[in-house]
């Protein structure tokens, strides 16, 4: 936590508070009163659970500090007023795993359509770029379906770029920028769909991450993807598919510079502040005359320009919106779902805790049936195949006239037992 989030947690949402609804305070020995209003109004709040964390953690270090440096710390020392049952965060726990198993629920059907309407506007874009450099400007061209007239301006840099204009609106449309991010938009969704990446781990792959393994027994080479220590600080090999070895391929074909080599860009990092050395990165573009990494927010920015023109849309109507991360919880859903053990699932998507991986998992009810069924007709042949036989007519009978014997013996009460034999006792 910044020095500034603590001091605005601690000065306004705990002690502004207080002198706004309690005129007078000046201790903080809070009395009984005081402190349930205060943490009534805090659980109003979004982040109310954050804010009693951080004033819990204030308390405690004042009583450490007391025990450390009496003279100085003892007079401000005092009963912390939140205690560790208002600290479960069960409820908010179990909210968020609802929520992340919806959002899985709704796009984990949605995905194929999106896979194909990224890899078509792809090749539609690449089609009309093609077409437009093979005519000369001002000539009219119909590529992928539309019919458009080129036009090329020349930027400052020298570069040039492909435009073209629709004859009927006059509408000009830069041709080389919509083929840029149609296909770092198919990129980005094929790799994360499958790898099951964190967004961060993404935007480090590099001409490096790619090592062979030989198979001792074969001499067979398996290609594998190295994976940075990112979240966990725990690197880990991913198995490279032929439908991602497609993709790799196409980005390594398209950053690669003449003479075979790719560039090598120096990317920032947003959590430790600070640039990384240069580094032959998979996601960099031409941006300003130079190459630059695709950052984060570019990712998500490509992401949202892709979905905007699938027109999917969620259960209330509105837009459907895929973040990087969703990505990853439909990747694991998918794999546990498809026969993968869940402990090979957590070391592929690199998670400590065996659980952390069964929490990204969304639970379907129909899997819970299916695997209900499954249960049932296990049990079924273990036991002899006569017990399962359709009952006779005077069996049934029999079956039914229990009911109503119990019901004459012990009555409408629901007792056990019953002194007169006949009706109920009550």
């Amino acid at each position: 936590m910044t020095l500034q989030r603590l001091a605005s947690t601690l000065g306004k949402l705990f002690w502004a508070d207080l002198e706004q609804h309690h005129p007078g305070i000046d201790s903080l020995r809070l009395a009984p009163e005081v402190a349930t209003s205060w943490k009534q109004r805090i659980l109003n709040r979004e982040s109310g659970l954050g804010t009693l964390a951080t004033v819990r953690a204030f308390y405690l270090d004042i009583a450490q500090w007391a025990m450390e440096d009496p003279a100085r710390w003892s007079p401000w020392a005092a009963v912390c007023p939140i205690r560790d049952e208002d600290m479960s965060r069960k409820k908010a726990h179990r909210q968020r795993k609802s929520r992340m198993d919806q959002r899985t629920r709704e796009r984990l059907p949605v995905l194929p359509g999106l896979v194909t309407a990224v890899n078509t506007e792809r090749r539609a874009a690449a089609e009309l770029l093609q077409a437009a450099q093979a005519t000369e400007p001002g000539e009219v061209f119909t590529a992928a379906g539309q019919t458009l007239r080129r036009r090329m301006l020349a930027r400052p840099d020298g570069a040039a770029r492909i435009w073209a204009e629709d004859p009927a609106s006059d509408v000009r449309r830069d041709l080389s920028f919509e083929e840029h991010q149609s296909f770092w938009a198919w990129a980005a969704v094929e790799v994360l769909r499958h790898t099951g990446l964190r967004i961060e781990e993404l935007c480090e792959l590099s001409h490096h991450s790619f090592v062979q393994y030989t198979l001792p027994s074969t001499g067979e080479l398996i290609p594998l993807l190295h994976i940075a220590p990112s979240k966990t600080d725990a690197e880990r090999l991913l198995v490279i598919s032929p439908e991602l070895a497609d993709v790799l391929s196409a980005i390594i074909c398209r950053i690669r510079q003449p003479a075979g080599s790719v560039p090598p860009v120096a990317a920032y990092d947003y959590h430790e502040k600070v640039w990384n050395p240069p580094m032959p990165l998979l996601f960099q573009r031409h941006y300003g005359g130079e190459r630059r990494p695709i950052a984060p927010p570019a990712i998500r920015r490509l992401l949202n320009h892709a979905l905007a023109k699938t027109g999917f849309t969620d259960a209330s109507g509105q837009l459907l919106r895929f973040l990087p991360h969703d990505f990853r919880r439909i990747f694991i859903t998918d794999a546990v779902m498809n026969g993968m053990p869940p402990h090979i699932a957590q070391l592929v998507v690199g998670h400590r805790d065996i659980n952390t991986t069964m929490g990204y998992k969304a639970v379907y009810p129909e899997e819970v049936i299916n695997g209900h069924r499954a249960f049932i007709a296990r049990r079924r042949q273990l036991r002899p195949s006569e017990e399962y036989r359709a009952p006779t007519d005077a069996e049934w009978e029999e079956f039914l006239g229990h009911f109503q014997r119990r019901k004459l013996a012990l009555g409408d009460c629901g007792r056990a037992y019953s002194l007169y034999p006949v009706g109920c006792c009550c």
